[in-house]
């Protein structure tokens, strides 16, 4: 089906504001909203549940329901507005929530998708959630967004159109995108890394092409894997799980590598790094301003001054680079100086053709990064 096509046919059943959190099975869909909805009525947000609140906000002020898209990996931030914002006991308030299902049953994803495709229909069921499978057709998806809309008018609740793998076919979108940066990301990640390859040094890494040039940094450079920690799932929460293992081993120096859109995604997790004060922690931030691994849809972090929110946040120091010459005068000052710090790192889009992915479950990930902290797995003890 032709992304332009169900976006006209969403226009005429009346709905013209749109938000969410873009997924790789939506990117042709979402950039098809970027090219032909204005910036004040299309809002990427900062994660699902913020996006359902703001779709709610619009209905409450024009009795019109919003457009919400997001992956069903993040549809666990969204459940709480779902039952206490939008339900019928609550306030009844419509979305037409469109979802990209990863992991589908029988259709081969990466692990962090598996269980989340696998329960996704009985999760909507459970929440008492109506849903609808999207076709690929666009006259059956017509009718199925007519069935959508009668459904909000007369129950004023939610209903959500689960997206299945290549549902839209390619979408070249109208709008050139100039790079702010000149400094590769995959450059970034390798130096960062080698200043963090020493025996009392661990890496959390966060979702997505980040974590993936790490594992291939090692991987090239005959070296293991047993000190990355590659969060594959859980976006936004890698620097929660970092701090997590700093308070618990003050002696491993902790790095944290980030990205713009997990930050945005619980960014409320900067104050409770800073207030614990973990002496060993470097939060460092791949920033690109954009969801680079689902699209490159642009983030809103332009506007933030990232080192000024650290510091008032209360990190002892952070800094924030744009060449590389500058990440290695850096990395001399915050590396081994007490923390926590923080260090941005403004880097360009994109990532090479030939990325690999790791090749351990994350499972066998997690059990050797175990053993290089010197703790056994739970498996291991049985």
């Amino acid at each position: 089906m032709q992304a332009l096509d169900f976006f006209a046919a969403i226009k005429n059943s009346g709905i013209d504001f749109f938000c969410g959190v873009p997924d790789s099975l939506l990117k042709h869909f979402c950039a098809c909203i970027t090219d032909n909805v204005s910036a004040e009525n299309h809002i990427i947000a900062a994660n699902e549940g913020n996006a359902l609140a703001l779709a709610a906000g619009h209905y409450l002020a024009t009795a019109k329901p919003a457009l919400v898209y997001m992956q069903n990996s993040g549809f666990g931030n969204a459940v709480n507005p779902f039952l206490s914002l939008c339900d019928e006991k609550v306030y009844k308030i419509p979305a037409l929530v469109v979802v990209g299902w990863r992991g589908e049953p029988g259709v081969k994803d990466e692990p962090q998708h598996v269980k989340q495709g696998e329960v996704t229909e009985a999760l909507l069921k459970t929440l008492g959630i109506k849903y609808a499978t999207l076709s690929g057709s666009i006259e059956d998806a017509q009718h199925t967004l007519a069935q959508a809309t009668a459904y909000m008018q007369k129950y004023e609740l939610p209903f959500v159109l689960l997206v299945k793998k290549n549902t839209f076919t390619a979408y070249q979108s109208e709008v050139s995108k100039k790079e702010k940066f000149v400094l590769s990301r995959e450059e970034a990640v390798i130096k960062v890394a080698k200043m963090a390859t020493t025996s009392d040094s661990v890496i959390v890494a966060t979702t997505g092409h980040i974590s993936r040039e790490l594992y291939e940094f090692r991987k090239h450079n005959g070296l293991q894997h047993t000190q990355d920690l590659l969060t594959v799932g859980s976006m936004g929460h890698a620097s929660s799980i970092a701090l997590g293992i700093a308070l618990a081993k003050p002696n491993k120096q902790v790095f944290c590598f980030d990205g713009d859109g997990a930050l945005l995604m619980h960014m409320g997790s900067m104050p409770v790094i800073a207030a614990a004060g973990p002496t060993n922690y470097i939060h460092v931030v791949f920033n690109n301003e954009a969801h680079d691994s689902v699209g490159g849809q642009r983030t809103c972090i332009n506007i933030v001054d990232l080192p000024s929110l650290a510091l008032s946040c209360g990190y002892k120091k952070a800094i924030s680079v744009t060449s590389s010459s500058e990440l290695d005068t850096a990395l001399e000052l915050i590396v081994g100086k007490e923390g926590p710090v923080f260090l941005e790192i403004k880097v360009k889009c994109g990532a090479r053709s030939d990325l690999g992915r790791p090749l351990e479950s994350p499972v066998e990930n997690k059990e050797q990064f175990m053993r290089f902290l010197g703790e056994k797995s739970a498996a291991e003890l049985c």
